[in-house]
């Protein structure tokens, strides 16, 4: 089994003395354009990953971190709030083409490729997983589900289903099937729903994508 997992941390902070809020990542979303799928040769069998910074076919232990302040007058009002990375990955790890536009965007993108139809099944599985909250140092927590996400790709197709918009679970979720022998890629927007009120703290979780090719 082919199997390749990429670590993602979130953090949600809310100041104290502002009463103000923060979690991550962030920006707008390009309707037109939502993601890339491009053809590679056939190849050993094999999977590749990449959430945030990377290299191509390399492993990476770098976890980038997503993170928003919230306004004083914003908190648990309901209204969105947009979240940023310090994610610096513009460009994609394939051929260098610029695809993302950070901190606002997170590059997210990824490829199974097998030498014959005997070398492996016909598609790999994207999943994430995320624990059920984000939680405080006193104990407080948020529910991931109020993390969410759109998407973009600069100069791409409109095609939402490569790896499409949604929103955490709390659990394990499959995003999406890659076929063998191409690469899929495109940004992750990322907002806090900011549903209601929270204790003052810096609530953090930690999200871990996986592509497998059973």
């Amino acid at each position: 089994m082919s199997h390749f997992m990429r670590h993602f941390a979130l953090s949600w902070r809310q100041r104290q003395a502002l009463r103000g809020l923060l979690v991550a990542l962030c920006c707008a979303q390009l309707a037109s354009a939502q993601a890339w799928t491009l053809a590679l040769n056939a190849a050993s069998r094999r999977v590749f990953l990449q959430v945030g910074n990377g290299t191509f076919n390399a492993d990476n232990a770098l976890v980038n971190q997503v993170s928003v302040n919230v306004p004083a007058n914003q908190v648990g009002t309901g209204t969105a709030q947009p979240m940023t990375s310090n994610s610096t990955q513009a460009n994609s790890p394939l051929d260098n083409f610029t695809v993302c536009v950070p901190p606002a965007q997170v590059y997210v993108g990824g490829s199974y490729q097998r030498s014959n139809a005997g070398n492996g099944p016909a598609t790999a599985r994207l999943q994430v997983s995320s624990p059920a909250s984000l939680v405080s140092a006193a104990g407080d927590t948020i529910p991931f589900t109020e993390i969410s996400w759109t998407i973009t790709s600069l100069g791409a197709d409109n095609n939402p289903n490569v790896i499409p918009a949604g929103a955490f679970t709390g659990g394990v979720q499959t995003l999406a099937t890659f076929t063998a022998n191409t690469y899929n890629e495109n940004c992750h927007i990322f907002s806090y729903a900011n549903s209601a009120p929270r204790a003052a703290g810096t609530y953090d979780g930690r999200v871990t994508y996986t592509l497998t090719a059973p």
